[in-house]
């Protein structure tokens, strides 16, 4: 079997562009990724476009390993963000071919399920004013829909350090949202890597008393010296690894003992079978795994392809019941989410198609996502009004 096209879909949405990819073979079969990468994707579509002409027009997709080691190798300025994305998206789509050509889910091709069904949490839902009568209201929502975890990053555009007030509000958001949900939700915090160690430990005591299951990159990811200091210094668990990618990434960070969940993303760490070897390496020092996914729903397809046949995972972040309803529609078997798990399809390769013409009726939108701009959670489009 040869690739014989490569061709690249992208959807606009209130806050981030969609980039969707299909790997077109000589038998017929079409494998889909995912390659949305926030405020870079022009760069994304730049680089698979170079990569299918020098890598991947001609390779044969059963042969994963080879071609991800000549993407990742044979350009020689390897590494960064935009070609691993792109190096994501073909590899998962491979995997996708592999397992409609095998008639097996992919989870099966990776060892076989350890579970059926998939805890998830929720994110991308606190699009309201920073107040804790919004937030808790929203909270409530969640719980509504049947979610038992949910992520918020209640700290506004906070950098390095928060003034006394902000510090109040933000703890004060925590609280609300803690009272709203109950003790036994599970409520992640979310900190962007904005604060230097001190505010880290400082904020991470505050937060104490609601119980949260993680901190999530209380500090910038660039410094894993910055990253221990806060860990020495708090009871509460330490989340990190979206900005981290493939496995030689994350060597340093598990050698540190710094973290207790690593957030390996699928469609910018290196694909499925990357994201399998970290989950690995993390579990030789008893660390837990919690794929990121702020991106649409084929990386849940794909994230819940992982989780299934992982040993030490131990939740899934989903924005998909928190977006335009016609991201959903995008994608042909999209994974619901019910009484706060997914179930994992059983349909060979990921279990999922793209509807290009769902796609085409919403085009790429000029947007720029910044998380240190005053008010960012605000969306264009209010989907939970």
């Amino acid at each position: 079997m040869k690739i014989t096209d490569v061709k690249t879909f992208v959807m606009g949405t209130s806050w981030r562009n969609l980039v969707f990819v299909k790997v077109y073979t000589d038998e017929g079969i079409v494998g889909v990724g995912e390659a949305t990468l926030q405020n870079l994707e022009g760069a994304v579509l730049a680089y698979i476009e170079a990569a299918k002409k020098r890598h991947i027009i001609g390779s044969d997709p059963i042969r994963i390993e080879d071609l991800w080691l000549r993407m990742f190798k044979d350009d020689f300025w390897r590494g960064g963000v935009v070609s691993y994305t792109g190096m994501s998206a073909i590899e998962i789509a491979c995997w996708d071919i592999l397992g409609k050509k095998a008639g097996l889910p992919v989870y099966n091709l990776l060892g076989g399920s350890c579970r059926d069904k998939i805890k998830v949490y929720a994110n991308g839902w606190y699009t309201v004013e920073r107040s804790s009568e919004q937030f808790a209201e929203r909270a409530k929502i969640v719980k509504q829909k049947g979610y038992l975890a949910l992520k918020l990053d209640p700290f506004g555009p906070g950098h390095y350090e928060l003034d006394r007030a902000e510090t109040k509000r933000s703890i004060g958001l925590v609280g609300a949202v803690r009272e709203t949900v109950g003790e036994d939700f599970e409520l992640m915090i979310e900190a962007h890597g904005r604060f230097s160690p001190h505010t880290a430990i400082e904020l991470a005591r505050k937060l104490e008393p609601y119980e949260p299951s993680w901190l999530e990159e209380p500090v910038p990811p660039d410094n894993i010296k910055a990253l221990i200091r806060v860990a020495k210094k708090t009871r509460v668990p330490i989340a990190t690894g979206e900005r981290a990618f493939t496995r030689y990434g994350f060597r340093e960070l598990l050698e540190s003992s710094a973290v207790d969940i690593i957030q390996p993303d699928p469609i910018h760490a290196g694909g499925i079978l990357e994201t399998k070897k970290i989950a690995a390496m993390a579990d030789a020092y008893y660390v837990t795994v919690a794929p990121h996914n702020s991106n649409g729903p084929v990386c849940t397809a794909v994230s819940a392809q992982i989780d299934s046949c992982t040993p030490n995972f131990r939740i899934q972040e989903t924005f998909d019941d928190f977006a335009e309803p016609y991201v959903r529609a995008a994608v042909k078997g999209a994974y619901k989410i019910e009484d706060g798990y997914l179930t994992v399809s059983k349909e060979p390769g990921l279990g999922i198609d793209i509807d290009e013409e769902v796609i085409a009726e919403h085009p790429y939108q000029p947007v720029h996502f910044n998380l240190w701009k005053n008010n960012w959670q605000y969306r264009k489009s209010d989907v939970l009004k």
